[in-house]
């Protein structure tokens, strides 16, 4: 089973290097984050496969491939603060943690929260700070971040959350377009937000306020 696992981890680095991912760090904290601990149990036999794959509250995995290119747009080193809103399984924000100095992560889902603290330990990752909360205002009380990471498609433009980047910081985020989503990169430079869209990608929609329940 071993071998099988390994097989199965080094064909989807293969074919994230294939789809252009170049980013040496980034490809190595896919390989060294184990998927299938981070997706439901009936579909851990499809953790390798590039594709999303539903977990609880109704969310979703984002496929292999879209958690690479954004953890490569966002140009993460080992001295950044990120900050990441939708924490969802816990996937995103544990490769984020090998190759930045601390994750804070919020999610408005309690489930899923509690879900991803107890991956988070059974990886042992102990960067990853976690918050149950509104992701659309951030997380004003530990600003400014090197690096923010939005992992829900935005209506318009996250100006609360990009109010919280560092000068020189950079954050990538979907935001929905009419029909279509957009994943852009962000930087903020002297002048102001300097804009730079990616791809069209699709995503659960980022909602205001906290869930309910669950």
């Amino acid at each position: 089973m071993a071998g099988d696992f390994d097989t199965r981890v080094i064909e989807l680095v293969m074919a994230l290097r294939n789809a252009g991912i170049r980013d040496k760090s980034v490809l190595a904290a896919m390989e060294r984050t184990p998927r299938n601990l981070f997706v439901p149990e009936s579909f851990a036999d499809q953790a390798f496969e590039n594709r999303p794959l539903p977990i609880d509250c109704g969310q979703t995995i984002s496929q292999p491939l879209i958690v690479a290119m954004m953890t490569q747009a966002l140009e993460v080193t080992d001295r950044c603060k990120v900050l990441e809103v939708g924490t969802g399984s816990g996937y995103q924000a544990a490769v984020l943690a090998r190759l930045c100095r601390r994750v804070y992560t919020i999610e408005r889902y309690r489930t899923l929260s509690q879900e991803a603290v107890k991956r988070f330990e059974a990886v042992r990752l102990t960067n990853i700070v976690t918050r149950i909360g509104d992701g659309t205002k951030g997380w004003p009380e530990q600003a400014p971040f090197d690096r923010i990471i939005v992992t829900a498609a935005a209506p318009v433009r996250p100006d609360a959350i990009l109010g919280q980047l560092r000068e020189g910081g950079i954050c990538v985020a979907p935001v929905q377009n009419g029909a279509v989503q957009t994943l852009y990169r962000y930087r903020l430079e002297a002048g102001g937000i300097h804009e730079e869209s990616l791809l069209d990608v699709r995503f659960v929609p980022l909602v205001e306020g906290m869930a309910r329940s669950l």
